[in-house]
C-alpha cells in the first residue's frame, strides 16, 4: 500500500532528523502546541461536535466528547509532559571492570511508535507530546468516529513543528477510513515501525496482538477487582468502590468485580451494595449475598466474573479470605489493576504480593490507573505485558537503552 509506505519512509526520515534537535527546542514545541490548542479551542470543539453528531456507537460518546474542561485537561497534560527532564541520553548505570573497561548503560529513544486507538481524541495530543518529548516519532491511526477531532489536534501539532523548523512528519495521522490500512500497518510495516500500541476495546487489541508482526505494548481487557475484608473502614470502602465503579464507567480502570469477605457481608456488604444501587449501578450477586436481599437482586453467572462491563454494572462475590481473593483474581483477572480495602497490614501484604496485576493497590480507587495520576504527565497506554514496560507507559517507559563501552586500546586475551 503506497500510501502507508510513504508514511513509513517519512517517519524514519523524521526520526533521523530528530536526533540533531536540541531538547530545549522540543520543550518550545510543546509550549507552542499548548498555546495553539487554547487559541483554536472553538475550532476543536466544533470539529468534535461533528464527530459526536455522527457517532453510531452511542456508548462511546462519553469517551469522544471534547468540552472546555477536557481541553483544559489536555493542555494540563502537555504542560506536565513539557516539564520533564530529557529522558534520553541519561546514564542509567556505570561501572568499571578489572581490565579497565568502562561500561555505561545509556537511555535511547525507541524510534517510530505506531498507535491504533478508538474514540478518545486526547490520545492524539498525549501520544504526539510524549513521543516527541522522548525523542520518538509517531504514526497515529485513530478511530473513524473521532476523525475530525483527531485530525485538527494532529494538524495543529504538525503546524507547530514546521514553525519551529522541525520535520512535521515527527507525527503523522492516518486520515483514511479504509479498514485494510490496519491490516497493512500490522503485517507489512515492520521495517518502519518499532512498536505498536493498541488503545481500544477487546476486539481491537485482540486483533493487534494476533496479527501484528511488530512488538506490541498494551492490554487486552481491564477487568479490575476490589477486595474488601472485615477490617476495612466502611465509609472509606464505600467511597472507594463508588468512585472506582461510577466516576467513569467506560475507562479501563473502572472496577468490574467486587469481592467481599464472608465475615464482612452484613457489616460492610449490604450497605455498599445499597449505595451502588442507589447511585444507579446494576448489581449482580451470588446466592449468599442475594439471600440478604430476599433474593431480589440479579444473580451473577460464571461469565460475569469474566466480563469487563464498561458500564454501570458490577458483579459481587462472597470470598472466604484474602487468599481466596487472590486466587479469584489470578483466575479471572487481566493483570491490569486490582485493589484491596483493608486496615489489616498482613492481609494487604498478602494481596499486594499475591496478585499478578501490573498495578496493585491498597485502599485506593482503581480509577487512579492512569499515567497522569502517576505523575507521568500523560500516558501512551497501559501495559499488562509481563515484560517491561508494565502499567502506565509514560515518557521514561518510551525509551530503550544501549551499552557504551570504552577503554584505552584494550584487547581480549
Amino acid at each position: 500500500m503506497k500510501y502507508l509506505e510513504e508514511i513509513g519512509k517519512n517517519a524514519r526520515k523524521a526520526f533521523e532528523d530528530l536526533k540533531s534537535i536540541k531538547h530545549n527546542k522540543i520543550v518550545r514545541v510543546l509550549d507552542n502546541y499548548n498555546k495553539a490548542i487554547l487559541k483554536n479551542k472553538k475550532r476543536i470543539i466544533k470539529e468534535n461536535q461533528k464527530d459526536v453528531k455522527n457517532i453510531k456507537r452511542k456508548h462511546f460518546v462519553d469517551r469522544l466528547i471534547l468540552n472546555e474542561k477536557r481541553i483544559e485537561g489536555i493542555r494540563h497534560s502537555i504542560d506536565e509532559i513539557a516539564k520533564f527532564k530529557n529522558p534520553t541520553g541519561r546514564i542509567l548505570e556505570k561501572w568499571s571492570r578489572p581490565n579497565k573497561l568502562t561500561i555505561k548503560r545509556v537511555s535511547t529513544p525507541i524510534g517510530v511508535i505506531g498507535v491504533i486507538y478508538e474514540s478518545r481524541p486526547n490520545v492524539t495530543a498525549d501520544v504526539a507530546s510524549l513521543s516527541l518529548k522522548s525523542g520518538n516519532c509517531s504514526i497515529l491511526r485513530g478511530g473513524s468516529e473521532a476523525l475530525n477531532s483527531n485530525k485538527i489536534l494532529a494538524d495543529l501539532f504538525r503546524d507547530v513543528l514546521q514553525k519551529n523548523n522541525i520535520n512535521k512528519n515527527c507525527i503523522q495521522f492516518i486520515d483514511k477510513k479504509n479498514r485494510r490500512i490496519v491490516d497493512h500497518l500490522l503485517s507489512k510495516m515492520s521495517k518502519y515501525i518499532d512498536v505498536i500500541v493498541p488503545r481500544g476495546g477487546k476486539g481491537l487489541v485482540s486483533k493487534v496482538q494476533k496479527f501484528s508482526k511488530i512488538h506490541v505494548i498494551g492490554h487486552l481487557e481491564g477487568l479490575c477487582h476490589i477486595y474488601v475484608d472485615k477490617s476495612a473502614n466502611l465509609k472509606m470502602a464505600e467511597k472507594i468502590i463508588i468512585n472506582a465503579k461510577m466516576r467513569r464507567t467506560s475507562i479501563c480502570g473502572a472496577v468490574e468485580t467486587l469481592l467481599i469477605e464472608e465475615k464482612a457481608l452484613k457489616t460492610h456488604g449490604v450497605e455498599i451494595i445499597n449505595s451502588l444501587i442507589k447511585i444507579g449501578c446494576e448489581v449482580r450477586v451470588d446466592n449468599k449475598i442475594n439471600k440478604l436481599f430476599k433474593n431480589k437482586l440479579k444473580l451473577a453467572k460464571e461469565k460475569d466474573w469474566k466480563t469487563e462491563y464498561l458500564d454501570a454494572i458490577i458483579s459481587v462475590k462472597t470470598i472466604k479470605n484474602v487468599h481466596e481473593a487472590v486466587r479469584h483474581i489470578l483466575k479471572y483477572g487481566t493483570m491490569h489493576t486490582d485493589s484491596i480495602v483493608t486496615n489489616n497490614s498482613k492481609n494487604a501484604e498478602i494481596f499486594l504480593q499475591g496478585v499478578n496485576s501490573s498495578i496493585a493497590m491498597h485502599n485506593v480507587s482503581t480509577q487512579f490507573a492512569d499515567g497522569g495520576e502517576f505523575g507521568f504527565g500523560g500516558e501512551i497506554g497501559i501495559s499488562t505485558n509481563k515484560l517491561p514496560p508494565r502499567g502506565p507507559v509514560g515518557i521514561n517507559q518510551l525509551t530503550s537503552y544501549k551499552y557504551v563501552v570504552s577503554g584505552k586500546g584494550i584487547t581480549r586475551p
